[in-house]
């Protein structure tokens, strides 16, 4: 009994020790943002400061808005540069169930994922926030009767939760690889269920953007995008079946 319980406890004491090392290295991030929080605050306010109508500007409601914001911000930005750490934590926990040829992955699956995840918040940040802004202040003050004053804590709310959702999306195609590489999906499965993934691509869009048809489609859109990736991508890297393995040997020259 004890010999069983054994592999069980020296898992549980791996994993609380990569969790302490994410934690601090979160933890250590976080406090290097924090002396930049207002700044950084400043800079990703700027999509809906620019369509803010003259004379209107973000407010704090209660005053204690401003520093539980700036400690939110922190925490966000803390969270992204820690990610290269958090993701060799986590690759490093599972490294020891995986066969020796999954192994040689660790690397280029930190740098693609985080490389990935900074694209969709690339692109989310700079070609969608934009859109998105202008169309809901514009909504919002259209007939000129109400003012637009945005409070930092809702905004931030909501940027936070889009930019989460664009980086999310984008890592479709790795998390596509890692199941065909594992043979849990093929290529031919995921060509099939291709409608199921367009509603999931809306339906995903739905829970993380706010009730406008513009957020929705550019949440769905790259999704379904990064789905046919996701599809090549599965069949040129995903597991080989014994069939597909004889056919591939029978066209070989």
């Amino acid at each position: 009994m004890a010999d069983e319980q054994a592999p069980f406890t020296s898992h549980l004491e791996e994993l609380r020790k990569r969790l302490i090392i994410i934690g601090c290295s979160w933890v250590v991030a976080f406090l290097g943002c924090y002396a930049f929080a207002e700044r950084i605050f400043q800079y990703i306010s700027e999509p809906v400061r620019a369509v803010l109508p003259e004379g209107s500007s973000l407010v704090f409601i209660h005053a204690t808005e401003p520093f539980f914001t700036y400690l939110k911000v922190a925490a966000i930005a803390g969270l992204l540069v820690a990610l290269p750490i958090i993701l060799w934590q986590i690759w490093a926990f599972v490294a020891p169930g995986l066969y020796s040829g999954e192994k040689k992955f660790a690397v280029p699956f930190v740098l693609v994922s985080c490389c990935c995840f900074a694209a969709g918040t690339y692109f989310g940040f700079f070609f969608v926030f934009p859109t998105i802004f202008t169309f809901l202040i514009k909504y919002g003050t259209g007939s000129g009767e109400i003012s637009a004053m945005l409070s930092m804590g809702a905004y931030l709310s909501l940027s936070a939760k889009l930019l989460l959702a664009f980086g999310l999306v984008f890592e479709l195609p790795i998390v596509i690889f890692f199941l065909a590489r594992m043979g849990v999906v093929d290529y031919h499965w995921l060509a099939k269920n291709r409608k199921f993934a367009l509603l999931g691509a809306f339906v995903f869009g739905a829970v993380l953007t706010p009730p406008d048809v513009i957020s929705q489609t550019a949440i769905a859109l790259p999704f379904v995008l990064l789905y046919e990736v996701g599809v090549w991508i599965a069949r040129f890297f995903g597991k080989k079946k014994p069939k597909e393995e004889e056919d591939e040997t029978e066209a070989a020259p």
